[in-house]
């Protein structure tokens, strides 16, 4: 049970008032709510939606003004379907710290009474039947007790569905933002009582990011708990395999095995599109010459390849630390020793594929720059034949402007032809003679 508040005797006014505010509202919700129920009239479901609207705006714009403890202490004291009605009216984001407060019993009953998707969005339980693993509904810890599940798994809880949950089953679940070590003390290890707890990252590949995401697994009492912070498709895989096919796992520690299977199999495929992705980039670079603008889209989609590349590398690394602290353990079962060893043997495979891909990647990289430099050297080259190309000219310019005493081109009548004629041939004579010698090409 928690703790009473202590409230002072000017809160307790303060508060008494708010309640009354409160029972006022609810009864006329209630009064009017029946009268409308009591009348025939047309288009009875609008007129009684927007009465329900009504009056339970109004008391949820005075719960938005009241203090977290305030509004605990008014759900002790209201009546059970009274009670019902304001909690459905708290909004979302204060609903945890309210619970926080609030006895085990009054807390259970509330969240039965308005977190039946949100609990059931958050938890989810599996249980073997007849060999299949089946998937149980689970709206409030209540359910809990009608179930003996194999396999809890936790997307994205909040502090509230963590504690309740743990509390249950007698353990501490990890919240997966904390799961930052990199020390393998601080990711896979036995505590003092037996709990199993590996912290580990799994691969999210989607089409316009990858990223690693945190997973913290409790093998506790034989059964196993998982936490992240969102959907992965390598788990989704894992419950539709073990739904279709009899005897798929048999206990935690299996579901456990079957993930890092399906972690190094979402893996593999991830890295036949980076092959299938370097292939295209491949054409591209060696298929033909390619501008600074292309040059730049294709640095950017093998730096995104390169991103995934590293990613595959680290989640498979990942794994085979996990698997190789399970094994070590020594409470897998004889086949399920074969089955981790079968795995760390097709995570090795990866290891020589992703160590390929990084050379591609380098070669590829290598490539696309040089063509960027080959396109700059160009750009020099012209810039240095015009100015070989223009300087003849420009001395000739030079002499004809420096000799004032002697200026053949005013007393003379062809003088400025013959100097321009001059300053052609000086310009031409050089460009002849680099596309000769083929430096111009």
């Amino acid at each position: 049970m928690a703790e009473p508040l202590d409230v002072s005797p000017r809160a307790e006014d303060l508060l008494e008032q708010h309640l009354s505010k409160v029972q006022l509202l609810l009864s006329r919700h209630r009064r009017i709510e029946d009268l409308v129920h009591r009348q025939d009239m047309p288009r009875h479901e609008l007129v009684e939606d927007l009465v329900h609207k009504q009056h339970l705006t109004e008391l949820q714009m005075l719960l938005e003004g009241l203090e977290t403890t305030h509004i605990a202490r008014i759900l002790e004291m209201l009546p059970d379907e009274d009670r019902v009605i304001t909690w459905q009216q708290v909004n979302e984001d204060r609903c945890e710290p309210i619970l926080e407060i609030l006895p085990d019993d009054l807390r259970e009953e509330l969240v039965g009474a308005r977190s039946y998707a949100s609990v059931r969005s958050m938890l989810n339980a599996f249980e073997l039947k007849n060999g299949r693993l089946s998937q149980v509904q689970v709206d409030s810890r209540a359910d809990l007790a009608n179930i003996k599940p194999i396999w809890v798994d936790l997307v994205a809880p909040s502090h509230f569905v963590r504690a309740w949950v743990g509390k249950y089953f007698g353990l501490e679940l990890p919240d997966p933002d904390d799961l930052t070590d990199l020390e393998a003390s601080a990711r896979f290890y036995i505590d003092d009582d037996g709990e199993v707890h590996l912290h580990s990252d799994f691969l999210l590949d989607t089409d316009t990011e990858s990223r690693n995401v945190a997973v913290a697994f409790v093998l506790h009492r034989d059964i196993l708990f998982s936490v992240r912070k969102e959907e992965l498709p390598v788990f989704r895989l894992q419950r539709l395999r073990a739904r279709s096919q009899p005897g798929y796992v048999s206990d935690g520690k299996d579901v456990l095995l079957d993930l890092y299977a399906a972690d190094a199999e979402y893996s593999a495929d991830a890295l036949e599109d980076v092959y299938a992705a370097l292939e295209e980039v491949g054409k591209r670079v060696l298929g033909q010459e390619i501008t600074d603008a292309e040059a730049a889209n294709i640095l950017a989609a093998i730096a995104t390849e390169e991103d995934l590349n590293g990613r595959i590398r680290r989640n498979v690394l990942d794994d085979r630390r996990a698997l190789s602290f399970l094994m070590r353990s020594k409470f897998l079962l004889p086949n399920q020793q074969d089955d981790a060893r079968q795995i760390l043997r097709d995570i090795e495979s990866l290891d020589g594929h992703t160590a390929f891909v990084f050379g591609k990647i380098n070669f590829l990289m290598d490539a696309t720059v040089g063509f960027i430099n080959i396109n700059q050297n160009k750009i020099i080259k012209m810039f240095s034949v015009a100015a070989v190309g223009l300087l003849p000219p420009t001395l000739i310019a030079s002499i004809y402007g420096m000799n004032f005493r002697f200026m053949p081109e005013l007393e003379w009548q062809y003088g400025y032809p013959f100097a321009l004629a001059l300053m052609v041939a000086s310009v031409a004579v050089p460009f002849w003679f680099f596309r000769k010698r083929g430096w111009l090409r």
